[in-house]
């Protein structure tokens, strides 16, 4: 009994290897010539009342394109059967050569419709052939049809001026092919807009075809000004009387902003050559965290001269103005005019920086001297004529 057992299991197994040996394509073999009509979900479950659509491919491989029939056996009387193709109903499907036809075939249930399994079959037919795709519909309970969206990292930390990228994931849990049109509730003033996992177009809305997902994404922009804190919103998908949901977060960080400016918002002074004159700066930090070790500099036109009383500034607090004063003198030979020097303020990535018009004026003691000597000059001149001019 054992020696039979074992040579029916050998036989069979051969029968199954030399089965497969004569389907599997060889090396060098012609690529396969023909029609073919599938799908890619044979088998289904919908509720009494519900419609159902099934898509389909019309494949043509090497053969002469041809008109081909379409029809459905096998359903009830009171079902309603209908194919679409490129967006209307249609009755027959030529697929070129090499080409393929994507059909959708929608059966419309009654309520009343008994509980059990109905064998249907596709045909597709011309005169050369006839093809045929079996399908079995289960009339029973199935769940509801529904969207599902999740993210691996709802939460995410960053500054102002980061763009927060949360990775999502749609799913279309239905029978149908939905368009799934997308919403970002985000706060006031902040920025949102959706693309594809691996794309940089951005959407509004994205095709999903029944019992399929799609990665996507969402990029969130704070304000430059957005205060330190935490953050809630959401993102939602809807088609067709469905809708999810998705909860996300975001930690902004605090972040410093530097603002240099003059007193009284001028960016003008007055100077004199060969002396140091004072400007007042006004340092503002108009961000949501404290400014550290901020450093001060100027450039200056060459032979200038020119400090603070406080090179740096150890901290400046959210809201914080602080006055610093620059000292600036031009040298004595320094020629009457106006002068740009730009001060600049930095702490770590950030900075500020403010132009600031220099009018410089000569001293007056060499007014008053050159006045003299044209006066000496004068009255020599007069001096000469008064003695020569009587000989």
């Amino acid at each position: 009994m054992r020696r039979r057992i074992a040579l029916c299991a050998a036989l069979a197994a051969f029968g199954s290897w030399s089965s497969m040996t004569a389907l599997a394509p060889h090396a060098g073999a012609e690529p396969l010539r023909g029609l073919w009509l599938t799908t890619d979900y044979p088998s289904l479950t919908v509720r009494a009342g519900d419609n159902a659509d099934i898509q389909l491919k019309l494949r043509n491989s090497g053969e002469a394109p041809a008109p081909l029939k379409l029809a459905v056996e096998g359903a009830p009387k009171d079902w309603q059967a209908s194919f679409t193709g490129g967006g209307q109903t249609v009755e027959a499907a030529m697929p070129a050569s090499d080409e393929s036809v994507d059909l959708d075939l929608h059966l419309k249930i009654p309520a009343d419709a008994k509980s059990g399994t109905q064998d249907l079959v596709v045909s597709a037919r011309s005169d050369g052939e006839n093809l045929q795709l079996p399908l079995e519909v289960t009339i029973g309970d199935v769940q509801p049809a529904h969207l599902e969206a999740k993210s691996d990292l709802p939460s995410l930390k960053g500054s102002p001026s980061t763009s927060f990228d949360y990775s999502f994931n749609v799913k279309n849990d239905s029978a149908k092919k939905q368009l799934v049109s997308l919403n970002a509730q985000v706060p006031q003033n902040f920025q949102a807009s959706f693309t594809e996992g691996y794309g940089s177009q951005e959407i509004s809305s994205i095709p999903i075809d029944p019992g399929q997902s799609k990665d996507l994404k969402v990029k969130v922009q704070p304000p430059a000004d957005a205060t330190a804190g935490d953050y809630q919103f959401k993102v939602t998908a809807a088609a067709g009387g469905l809708s999810t949901d998705l909860p996300l977060a975001m930690e902004i960080t605090g972040q410093p902003h530097l603002r240099l400016s003059g007193k009284d918002d001028r960016l003008s002074a007055a100077a004199e050559a060969g002396k140091s004159s004072t400007v007042d700066l006004l340092l503002t930090n108009d961000g949501s965290a404290p400014a550290q070790n901020i450093a001060l500099t100027a450039a200056a036109p060459g032979e200038w001269n020119v400090t603070f009383d406080n090179k740096t500034v150890d901290q400046l607090a959210p809201g914080e103005t602080k006055t610093v004063t620059a000292f600036l003198a031009p040298p004595s030979k320094a020629l009457a005019g106006d002068y740009m020097t730009t001060f600049r303020a930095d702490a770590g990535g950030e900075s500020s920086s403010a132009d600031f018009r220099i009018s410089v004026t000569t001293s007056t003691l060499w007014g008053i001297v050159g006045v003299g000597l044209i006066a000496v000059a004068l009255l020599v001149l007069v001096g000469a004529v008064v003695r020569f001019g009587r000989r």
